[in-house]
């Protein structure tokens, strides 16, 4: 050990490049971590051992390693390059005759150009897994060295290699996943709130009319744990979390009779780890908030016609609200390092959701459900035109400033036609699945265990408006969680499995409810379950199904077939009461239930419900064919309408500039997923 700390000391360039001496001294690092206690002193020692002519290129301050070997990589090139063209020139001057001869034999040299059509830009990694521009790349036999950040291009007119440096983009976080990586001030009305996106909180939020409260079930008594354990890494990491916190405000040094244990979480979006505190001891005598969060179908019901979309994440919202003076011990969390306790909001307090809706509710009261959707911290801004939202987003913003509520631009995006919102893909041909949300269910392994199948299921039951007959699909399945049932994983399970996944990679795109115009209702039974489908002028809004219950496989074909009319009416209540609805089964003697003489008395306890309903019972035989023709699929992102089809296409063609035959008509189309198991 204190031989590697004294080759760290003692450790110079030499006759190494720059990477093989950051390498060095950073293998070296772990074994003198007390040296250097952060980044800038790290920066200064390995500026210290640097070649001597390299550093008189280098000389000044540098606040990170990062920065220091991105400009010694980037000097070590330059200085390169030019002794290569220094020695050349002695070669040639130093030729005998050479002067002569390069005038008697100049000719003026050929030029070749060739267009790349694409700049690749190295951004800094953030946990992202990709090469930018891997097509534009492989197609022009790109070569990539990492070391010296040189892409080299084959001229495909001389042959020769073209060597591109590519400096590091420095300011590419305050601007990425906004439109296309548009700065703020480009960006129409966003650049007039500049001070709702700022770096950093500037402060402690603002007295509000409401403070975060946490009451307590009466002659609760103070509850303390004690600090888990952590591993090093955790421990560097949790004392530089809390020095940030301190310095920000959010906590202080507490007494409190009170402590729940601190934790890391991984986050998901940047990758790093989240300070939380496991606040189940406080939660569970905690009188709970009964204010509701919106279902997030309702939410996406009054977004019928939208075609402009901007969607505005808070930054940390909770730390955005302060908490009551008096609950402020009970927040006390306990460390390696003491005991602090909460000045604002903290994630895992069992209220914190309500409370955060109950505030976003009241600060967009009088614009909810006419062009805004808020579901605790995200907020989506949607209008019919250009001109609409242009209006729409500066009333929000304006919300924002005069609460002083911030956001982080660089989860921000605005002015879109087609936006990722709460794991759903919105635009004006209505509700998809978001790709990148379904990933976790396409990439999951066939479950072991009943709390494997339940966490399965659950997170695939969140799309199952996308998929038609997701409880007869997953039947299989769900009997295996029943109480007492013997866990056999049978080729029928595995097929559900397999149908399930599969239908999630080919979802459809579902069309927003119009409540002016008649809807269509399209029922099914069988000896598996219930299913439903919901439609309007052809498109299918919602899929609905469920399994039959023990007593209601007894039931006789008809009371079957009616019995799936009533869950449809039951399940869509709030679009089919008020409108004209059409119902459509292939149970011919279905259609006479209304005027039917005879009932028995379950059949006159539904008829009592359809009464409440303005609706015309069909006969359709084939209604699966119908269901299937009506629908447009999509592929990921690719949004694909029906019809009319050959005009889409057309113009996708065009726009893309891909040439067209005349005299030719396209009479058929076949979409796949391009996701494969």
């Amino acid at each position: 050990m204190e031989q590697k700390q004294r080759e760290f000391r003692e450790l110079k360039q030499g006759n190494r490049t720059v990477m093989q001496y950051v390498q060095s001294f950073i293998h070296l690092l772990q074994y003198s971590p007390g040296d250097v206690a952060d980044d800038p002193s790290r920066a200064a020692r390995l500026l210290s051992g640097f070649d001597p002519t390299l550093m008189t290129h280098l000389g000044r301050e540098y606040q990170s390693i990062t920065q220091l070997v991105d400009t010694a990589l980037d000097m070590e090139n330059r200085l390169r390059v030019a002794n290569e063209d220094q020695k050349r020139k002695r070669q040639a001057n130093n030729a005998p005759g050479s002067s002569q001869k390069q005038k008697a034999n100049y000719q003026q040299p050929q030029q070749y150009y060739q267009h790349f059509v694409i700049n690749p830009v190295v951004l800094p990694h953030q946990g992202i897994d990709i090469i930018l521009g891997m097509n534009w790349m492989v197609e022009n036999n790109a070569v990539l060295h990492v070391g010296s950040r040189e892409v080299q291009l084959k001229s495909k007119v001389t042959g020769k290699i073209l060597k591109i440096h590519i400096p590091e983009q420095k300011h590419i976080e305050a601007t990425v996943n906004a439109t296309d990586l548009q700065e703020i001030k480009k960006i129409p009305v966003v650049c007039e709130f500049p001070n709702v996106f700022p770096e950093e909180f500037p402060g402690l939020p603002p007295d509000r009319d409401v403070e975060f409260k946490i009451d307590l079930v009466p002659e609760t008594a103070p509850i303390l744990r004690r600090p888990y354990r952590m591993a090093p890494d955790e421990l560097k990491e949790l004392k530089t979390q809390l020095q940030e916190q301190l310095d920000k405000g959010f906590i202080h040094p507490s007494s409190s009779p009170w402590g729940c244990p601190a934790l890391f979480m991984e986050k998901k979006d940047q990758g790093g780890k989240r300070l939380c505190v496991d606040y189940r001891p406080l939660n569970a005598v905690t009188i709970k908030n009964k204010y509701p969060l919106p279902h997030i179908d309702i939410l996406f019901d009054q977004l019928a016609g939208a075609k402009v979309f901007s969607k505005i994440d808070l930054r940390s919202g909770y730390y955005q609200i302060k908490i009551r003076e008096e609950d402020i011990p009970k927040t006390a969390f306990s460390t390696r390092y003491g005991l602090y306790e909460y000045l604002v909001m903290s994630f895992g307090l069992t209220n914190a959701p309500a409370f955060f809706m109950y505030m976003m509710n009241s600060v967009f009261m009088n614009e909810l459900d006419k062009f805004v959707v808020v579901f605790i911290d995200d907020i989506l801004v949607y209008s019919k035109s250009e001109e609409e939202h242009e209006e729409h987003l500066r009333i929000v913003l304006t919300r924002l400033r005069e609460h002083q509520l911030y956001a982080k631009f660089s989860k921000c995006a605005f002015w879109l036609r087609e936006v990722s919102f709460l794991g759903h893909i919105l635009s004006e041909k209505g509700v998809a699945v978001d790709p990148s949300k379904v990933e976790d269910v396409l990439n999951w392994k066939q479950p072991k265990t009943v709390i494997e199948i339940r966490s399965f299921l659950g997170l695939a039951g969140y799309y199952r408006r996308f998929i038609k007959d997701f409880s007869k699909t997953a039947k299989p399945m769900t009997s295996l969680t029943k109480k007492n049932a013997k866990y056999l994983w049978d080729p029928k399970c595995e097929d559900a499995f397999t149908s399930l996944k599969k239908s999630l990679t080919s979802a459809p795109v579902l069309a927003q409810p119009d409540v002016t115009k008649p809807f269509d209702v399209y029922c099914d039974a069988s000896g598996n379950g219930l299913g439903c489908v919901l439609m309007q002028e052809g498109r299918v809004i919602a899929y609905a199904s469920r399994q039959l219950r023990k007593h209601e496989a007894n039931y006789a074909t008809h009371d079957l077939e009616l019995a799936a009319v009533v869950h449809a009416l039951k399940i869509w209540r709030h679009y089919l009461l008020g409108n004209t609805c059409h119902i459509y089964t292939d149970h011919k003697s279905l259609k006479y239930i209304l005027t039917q003489p005879e009932l028995n008395m379950r059949q006159r306890r539904w008829l009592e419900l359809i009464k409440d309903y303005d609706l015309e019972i069909h006969y359709h035989p084939g209604k699966a064919n119908v269901v299937a023709d009506a629908l447009s699929r999509r592929a990921h992102c690719n949004v694909i309408e029906v019809r009319p089809m050959a005009r889409v296409i057309c113009c996708e063609m065009d726009a893309i500039k891909m040439a067209t035959e005349q005299l030719i008509e396209l009479y058929n189309l076949i979409i796949e997923p391009t996701i494969k198991e």
